[in-house]
Order: structure tokens, then C-alpha cells, then sequence
């Protein structure tokens, strides 16, 4: 075979023509597999990377870590993404000595301050082993580029003598409805918060300003929570996801099931350094819901407000009051922020916006 290629070539380029090199080839290393990921990795990866190979400028597949570093994947790979923890630290020194002597581009993607030691002593109280942020630590300071959701979480690397590029989250059209959500007319009024376990402090922001809370109409108020604390209160009510909606996709259609039930959606942050560092992700999945968005007045969420929008402080006034401006403009204020979105937060094949560009050049394409 390999002589009919070699005999191919020599008639093309006696033809003045050259075959096309294959685009390079980026491997991503995340948690799950199959198309089952945690939501970060749908939303800051996989999607990225299914655009880029759309595009046709890489071909990209998931890689094994342990197979990589160990050599039993004979894969040679231009480049690989590895999201937050993904690499297991055991495997990461022989992973990144094959790198260097291969060539291939290390590119870290981090999305949350892992570096702080407040934020260290708060990750480390909800889910992760030391080993798992030793493993960000040594591959964020052996990276060849590293990418961040925030400007915010840049300043923090940046404090620690890491540069880093900003590409803010961004959103897959495709998985979520396409109009702004209809709530009922009559009967409670009720609001979505929904967040991972991090987010318990988060929760009790809001326990005055829904604890008895009844719109000018006399319609009660009540919060539903998804996720976000393993506790069960009084105040609010859980909605349990349904089996398998914790895949990324599944919990969109889910949420798109059950939108038209909501009038607003809402995203409390305490003031500490490990939320200010964190993204607006929240916004984004709140508009492309359908419904309007009520947060706290933090970093992560500058900007929302000149979008449709509101942001608040920690009175709880000022939440019964946005909580009442989002019910009666709802459906105006999506509209604002689904333009916005849509002009600057989206990913997909095709046109690339400012953030999309800049992780490609991270990655050392386009």
C-alpha cells in the first residue's frame, strides 16, 4: 500500500499538485466519556470542540489519560485541552514528558479558583480529594497555554505568576427553546434556582427575601431548587431531576420541559473571592431558558444588567423588588438578553465570535 501512496504523490506533484495535509489533531481530556460529561465539560469543552471539528480545521477526540501518559495510546496529538482535574496527578508527569518530546500542545482549562487558599479550603470541604487539586496546581504551572472563564480568575493566576487568556462560557443554541417562557397567569408564582453543591451558602441569601413572600396580587411566591444543597427546607421546594437528567443535555431538556412553570430565574452569590472569580454562566442558562434573570451585584455577573438583567445586593428588599420588576417585564427582559447571548455568547460552527477565535489561538489554531 504505502507504494501506490508514494506513487500517487509522485504523479501529483508532477501535476503541480500537492495532496492537503490533514488538519491537526486535538485531543481533549475530560471527566466522563461516551458523550456523558459533567455539565462544565459540555459547556466549556465538548461543544468547543464539536464547532472546531465541524469547521474542519482539527480533528479532535477524547483521550484516555492514563493510556496517553503511559504510551498504550500511540496517538500523536498536536495538541491536548485538559479541563480542571481531568488528568489523574499520578499520570500527569509522564503525560507531560511525552508532550514535550512529541511536541504537542498542553493547554489547560480552568473555570473556577482553585488556587486561592480560601477557595482550596472550600473545594476541598464539598468534593475534592487533595490529589485532585494538586493535579489543576501542576498542570496549570506546566500548561503551554491556559485558558480561563473569567477576567477575574485571570487576576488570580496572574497574582501567581501564570498568564492566562479569557474565553467566557458560552452556549449551544441548539439544546435550548427558542421563546421566552409563558407562565401560568393565576396560581403561584415560582422561581428557579439552580446550582451544584458549592452554592449551599448561596442559598440562604434568599431565605428572607422568599420566606413568606406574596406578590401586590396576593399570589404566594415560592423558590424550587435544583441542586444546590443536599438540606431540605420550609422555605423552598426541591425538584428532583428525573433518572439520567444529570447528563448536561438531558438536564436542557428537561429544564425545557418544565420552563413554561417558572417567571423568573435566580442566581444569589455571597461575597467572597471564590464567586467572584466565577463565571456568568448562570445568566446565560437562565435566558436561553426563556426566563428573566435576578442575581446578586458580584463580578461574575457585571454587565448582565445592561442586558436585561437585574442585579442586586444582599437586602432583601432589593430582591422583592427586582423579584416583582422580573414578573411584570419579563418576557422584554428575555428578549434583551437572548440578543446579547446570541450575539456574543454562542458557539457554534461557522462564525466564530471574539471568545471562540481566541480558545482556537489558544490552542494554536486559526
Amino acid at each position: 500500500m504505502a507504494p501506490l501512496r508514494s506513487a500517487i504523490a509522485r504523479v501529483l506533484r508532477r501535476a503541480g499538485t500537492t495532496p492537503a495535509a490533514p488538519p491537526p489533531l486535538v485531543g481533549f481530556v475530560v471527566h466522563g466519556a461516551g458523550g456523558v460529561h459533567p455539565a462544565s465539560a459540555h459547556v466549556r469543552v465538548t461543544g468547543r470542540m464539536s464547532a472546531l471539528a465541524a469547521d474542519g480545521l482539527a480533528r479532535t477526540v477524547q483521550v484516555d489519560p492514563v493510556r496517553w501518559a503511559d504510551g498504550s495510546d500511540t496517538a500523536h496529538l498536536d495538541a491536548v485541552l485538559v479541563q480542571r482535574d481531568a488528568f489523574p496527578l499520578a499520570s500527569l508527569d509522564a503525560a507531560l514528558a511525552r508532550a514535550r518530546d512529541e511536541g504537542t500542545r498542553i493547554v489547560a482549562e480552568v473555570d473556577d479558583d482553585f488556587f486561592t487558599p480560601e477557595a482550596r479550603a472550600r473545594l476541598a470541604r464539598v468534593e475534592y480529594a487533595p490529589d485532585r487539586l494538586a493535579s489543576v496546581e501542576r498542570l496549570v504551572r506546566s500548561a503551554d497555554a491556559v485558558v480561563v472563564a473569567t477576567e477575574q480568575l485571570r487576576e488570580v493566576l496572574a497574582a501567581q505568576g501564570v498568564d492566562a487568556v479569557v474565553v467566557p462560557n458560552g452556549v449551544q443554541p441548539g439544546l435550548w427553546p427558542s421563546r421566552p417562557a409563558e407562565p401560568p397567569s393565576t396560581g403561584d408564582r415560582r422561581v428557579l434556582y439552580m446550582g451544584s453543591a458549592t452554592h449551599a451558602a448561596d442559598l440562604e441569601l434568599l431565605r428572607p427575601v422568599f420566606d413568606g413572600l406574596v406578590t401586590e396580587d396576593g399570589r404566594r411566591v415560592r423558590l424550587e431548587v435544583i441542586g444546590v444543597t443536599g438540606e431540605d427546607g420550609t422555605w423552598f421546594d426541591r425538584i428532583t431531576l428525573p433518572e439520567g437528567a444529570t447528563h448536561y443535555p438531558a438536564f436542557v431538556a428537561f429544564l425545557t420541559e418544565q420552563a413554561d412553570r417558572w417567571s423568573a430565574g435566580v442566581a444569589p452569590l455571597t461575597g467572597e473571592r471564590f464567586n467572584d472569580a466565577k463565571s456568568d454562566l448562570k445568566f446565560l442558562e437562565v435566558t436561553m431558558l426563556g426566563l428573566p434573570f435576578v442575581g446578586s451585584a458580584r463580578p461574575s455577573y457585571a454587565g448582565a444588567d445592561r442586558n436585561g438583567g437585574l442585579l442586586v445586593g444582599d437586602d432583601p428588599e432589593e430582591w422583592r423588588t427586582a423579584l416583582a420588576t422580573a414578573f411584570r417585564e419579563g418576557p422584554e427582559r428575555n428578549r434583551r438578553a437572548r440578543a446579547y447571548v446570541a450575539a456574543h455568547r454562542v458557539v457554534s460552527a461557522g462564525a466564530p465570535n471574539a471568545g471562540e477565535r481566541a480558545w482556537r489561538r489558544a490552542l494554536g489554531i486559526g
